[in-house]
């Protein structure tokens, strides 16, 4: 094998490598795009971020959420002492959850909102979401501060319904702030299957 040859093995080995590398750094770079998708895809509407809107419409929910558990905080007692169906979860549980919900819940408000300020909606979905958060407030001073459960469960139906509507709408909007409502309609299904078997077990 001839000087040249040896030369031109080395040189296409030494370019071999170098575009290894390339390749390399470059599905490096791909893996960080997809995570950061993932974030921006939540966030980021119409390729726009407003921290102080996503804020706004986080702290609505989850404050709101906060004061319903100060003004009923002294009604838990009651509650502790009702008969409950078997699978009634836990205490700790619900404010866990809650806290979860109302911040999946203010996201998806957030990018309806976001789709509002760019013209997309007639806030027609806004509108069913601030009605429906009101509703469950309220569910919540009836059956606990209250402990008028029928009436409780007759409320929990309507947000039931109120819930449908603005996910439906929300969908129409943006699919991602639909989405992030479900867990919200699952867990307020199951909150409607124990108020009801909590009515039957205390007041039938």
């Amino acid at each position: 094998m001839s000087k040249k040859e040896k030369k031109e093995i080395k040189h296409k080995k030494s370019i071999n490598n170098k575009i290894e590398k390339q390749q390399k750094k470059l599905a490096k770079k791909l893996k960080k795009k997809e995570k950061g998708s993932i974030i921006g895809r939540i966030f980021k509407v119409n390729n726009k971020f407003n921290l102080v809107a996503l804020i706004k419409n986080i702290l609505l929910p989850l404050g709101g959420g906060l004061l319903i558990g100060f003004l009923t905080r002294n009604s838990m007692v009651v509650y502790n002492s009702l008969k409950k169906p078997i699978f009634t979860p836990p205490s700790f549980v619900f404010p866990i959850v809650w806290t979860i919900l109302y911040i999946l819940m203010g996201i998806a408000a957030y990018r309806v909102y976001m789709n509002n300020k760019a013209g997309k909606d007639d806030k027609g979905a806004y509108f069913y979401y601030l009605i429906q958060l009101s509703i469950n407030f309220l569910w919540s001073i009836i059956f606990f501060n209250l402990r008028l459960y029928g009436i409780s469960f007759i409320i929990i139906i309507i947000l039931l319904v109120l819930i449908i509507l603005t996910i439906i709408k929300f969908f129409k909007v943006d699919k991602i702030a639909g989405v992030l409502m479900i867990p919200y309609i699952l867990w307020v299904s199951f909150a409607a299957v124990l108020t009801f078997f909590i009515w039957m077990l205390n007041e039938m």
